[in-house]
């Protein structure tokens, strides 16, 4: 800083400009270059994916397993399917199909952040490095590097699966994809500012008499589990 403000013509001591920092609680530059995970995952946002697996059970006592990939950005979600045996092979094909939705989509991703779970084999590291994608392990028991991704399979609970009795797989399967719908194009999310993945904000109303008179509809999903509020037409 003390360089700076000489290139910009300005004459200051440098212990001035020490003083001033350290009044500031400002650190000095090498410890300060370091950076914070958190601002890594912000400043890299556009470029990040996270997954991870959740377990639910059915009425029959099934245990299934779900795979799901979020972006960082967006807040959008895929849920790249359920089975009741996560084998090499199925995450290994559900890493090829995450490839190729990502390239029709036009997502730019470069890592994406998964845990290190023996479920995902070394090829699917591969499958995705071939795409472009790098793999970032979280650090052992720091789920908190995993943030919006654990963040997600929490909400996946509270305001779906743990209102909802799962059949079987073909149920559960049908229930996340109405979810996923949701999750994208409907549901506020607090840390995009309260935008929808995949749907734009409206324009906001600022007609006085308009906002006195809105007809909003409550279309229902799920039997009731999940809501929308939207303007009639």
């Amino acid at each position: 800083m003390h360089g700076e403000l000489l290139v910009l013509g300005v004459q200051v001591a440098a212990s001035t400009v020490w003083e001033i920092l350290k009044d500031a609680g400002i650190s000095p530059a090498p410890e300060r270059a370091a950076g914070t995970w958190a601002a890594f995952l912000r400043s890299q946002a556009d470029a990040l994916l996270a997954c991870d697996f959740l377990e639910t059970v059915t009425l029959t006592g099934a245990r299934l397993y779900v795979l799901a990939v979020i972006e960082h950005r967006s807040r959008r979600i895929r849920i790249l399917g359920t089975t009741t045996h996560p084998t090499a092979a199925w995450v290994t094909q559900a890493a090829r199909n995450l490839a190729m939705d990502l390239e029709a989509a036009g997502c730019r991703a470069r890592w994406l952040i998964r845990d290190r779970d023996g479920k995902f084999p070394e090829l699917f590291d591969t499958v995705l490095a071939d795409a472009g994608i790098n793999i970032v392990l979280t650090g052992v028991r720091m789920p908190r590097m995993n943030s919006i991704m654990e963040r997600w399979v929490q909400t996946c609970r509270s305001e779906l699966l743990d209102r909802t009795l799962i059949w079987n797989q073909r149920h559960l399967l049908h229930t996340l994809h109405e979810f996923e719908s949701f999750y994208n194009r409907h549901r506020p999310h607090r840390g995009i500012a309260n935008a929808r993945p995949c749907t734009p904000l409206p324009p906001a109303i600022i007609d006085l008499d308009q906002l006195a008179h809105l007809n909003v509809r409550r279309p229902q999903h799920l039997g009731g589990v999940l809501n929308e509020y939207q303007n009639a037409a």
